[in-house]
């Protein structure tokens, strides 16, 4: 099969983002022909807080099979990774991206999710062992999808969320059938803004108290190739 290739030429190509916006969560990414840059202020994604791993802010994002929601279309135009017929394993496939960008990333990483349906329960995976250095001028890099537990952390899922999200096994995430996967900033540092009453982590940060922003990633990433090789 012919490796999967998005050089941004003709639109997203099915990417998209989460951003901080009134009334604008899943959102279109700044497109230019030949390039695709996800810039903060980025959502806060709470659906993994502890007893989860915690949280994250999602700065590309690809469904790699169907069918798709109305905003999802809306946000990202055609899909080519889901036109394209390209496979929903990807153990040991190999992801290069073409990048570059400018991050105050307070610790975070820019780190690779993969998402998977594994007996009704969306499971992801977070690959921690290798991640994406962002620099002013373009770098190009590549990590491979090894499907050793190790070099990966497990999302989990917040107190209320465990029939939709929770862990599976990654061999079988990565071998049955992956929905998704996603460019991350992880772990982000969520700080409440004054006392709040209750337990930050049952409690949605940007919604049921403010967060010091000041703590969080700013910036934006650019990117102007994605390529994934499978075995």
């Amino acid at each position: 099969m012919e490796a999967y290739r998005e050089t941004f030429d003709d639109g997203p190509g099915g990417w998209y983002g989460y951003a901080d916006l009134p009334g604008q969560i899943k959102h279109a990414l700044e497109w230019e022909p030949g390039r695709l840059t996800s810039r903060s202020p980025w959502w806060i994604d709470y659906n993994h807080a502890p007893p989860g791993v915690g949280y994250f802010h999602m700065l590309f994002c690809l469904h790699t099979r169907g069918p798709l929601e109305d905003a999802i279309m809306d946000a990202g135009g055609h899909n080519r990774y889901i036109s394209g017929g390209f496979p929903a394993c990807m153990s040991d496939a190999r992801v290069t991206v073409r990048s570059r960008g400018e991050l105050y990333a307070q610790g975070a990483k820019v780190s690779m999710l993969v998402q998977g349906m594994v007996d009704g329960i969306c499971s992801g995976w977070v690959l921690t062992a290798d991640t994406f250095d962002i620099g002013e001028d373009w770098g190009e890099q590549t990590i491979t999808l090894d499907p050793d537990p190790d070099r990966w952390t497990a999302l989990g899922s917040r107190y209320n969320r465990t029939d939709t999200y929770g862990v599976k096994p990654l061999d079988k995430v990565l071998k049955l059938d992956v929905v998704n996967i996603m460019l991350l900033l992880f772990p982000i540092d969520v700080v409440p803004m004054g006392p709040i009453e209750g337990d930050m982590h049952r409690l949605r940060p940007g919604r049921e108290y403010p967060v010091w922003r000041h703590k969080l990633p700013e910036g934006y990433v650019t990117l102007d190739e994605v390529r994934m090789e499978f075995p």
